[in-house]
């Protein structure tokens, strides 16, 4: 695996938040950083070529500005302009990344969803980690990595991922789990069994400590929370995001159709960001 961030790039003002969060990246562990331009694929149509050879030159001029932007010592920045489809030509390049960094039109709590899905699909599908970066001021009074847990073998990826992130930035990391009870009908009149309810938070709590086994030996320094939360995931999630600096979530996109697939909760975690996010395979 290489050492290289390879960062996608547009006139965003959400794309530029990535550079610099990637750039940042990038030199405190002496990695090198790509930066990707996508320009619209041709057609064929009459008069094409004029409008394409504008849009590259546009593209260059965007990407040297980036990269002079971000220049600083022993920051090793490369460009390149592809011409086609971004989400493929995105995922084609993590192939030879150690993370893909992209922005995210997401401006923060009360501002909708996030409009593109992009961003769903690259996660999805690429080979290497990709982290989302919102389009809102993430500096200020923030703590700590927080990551989610379930128990699966991807889950486990991501716990190894967000510990290495927490050890490195001398963060807390927080990891939780979440457990969601049967819906019951409004109209129902039964109520919840408090057995019920008992054994579902114990189950949660022995597969939280079952995914943590040998962590803090293998991280001796690091200041590491479980938390156990009844209620749906992604609330959860980003409800502790609020206030931290990375979120880590694990992705089940697999397979020719459903590599372009988040499971439900990472997918819904991307629609409303509340901090920088990775998504981990």
């Amino acid at each position: 695996m290489t050492e290289k961030i390879v960062v996608g790039v547009t006139g965003a003002s959400g794309s530029r938040r990535a550079v610099d969060w990637a750039a940042a990246r990038a030199v405190a562990r002496k990695q090198q950083l790509e930066l990707i331009n996508v320009v619209g694929g041709a057609v064929g149509m009459i008069g094409e070529g004029a409008v394409l050879q504008a849009a590259r030159e546009a593209a260059d001029e965007l990407l040297r500005e980036e990269a002079e932007r971000i220049a600083s010592d022993g920051l090793t920045v490369t460009t390149r302009i592809e011409t086609g489809d971004p989400v493929h030509t995105l995922i084609d390049a993590s192939k030879d990344a150690a993370l893909l960094v992209i922005g995210s039109d997401y401006q923060g709590p009360g501002q909708g969803p996030a409009r593109g899905s992009h961003g769903i699909r690259i996660a999805a599908a690429s080979s290497s980690p990709v982290v989302v970066i919102p389009d809102f001021d993430i500096t200020g009074e923030r703590s700590g990595v927080v990551v989610a847990v379930d128990g699966s073998p991807v889950s486990e990826s991501a716990i190894a991922f967000a510990a290495a992130e927490a050890d490195r930035l001398g963060e807390p990391l927080t990891a939780l789990i979440v457990w969601t009870p049967i819906a019951v009908p409004r109209n129902a009149l039964m109520v919840m069994p408090q057995a019920y309810r008992e054994g579902m938070e114990q189950s949660a709590r022995e597969a939280l400590s079952l995914s943590l086994a040998g962590l803090r030996s293998q991280y001796p320094g690091l200041e590491i929370e479980e938390a156990v939360a009844e209620g749906f995931p992604s609330v959860i999630i980003n409800e502790l995001a609020e206030s931290a600096h990375l979120t880590v979530v694990g992705s089940r996109g697999h397979g020719a159709v459903r590599r372009f697939l988040l499971g439900s909760i990472s997918h819904e975690v991307l629609q409303r960001l509340a901090t920088v996010t990775a998504v981990v395979r």
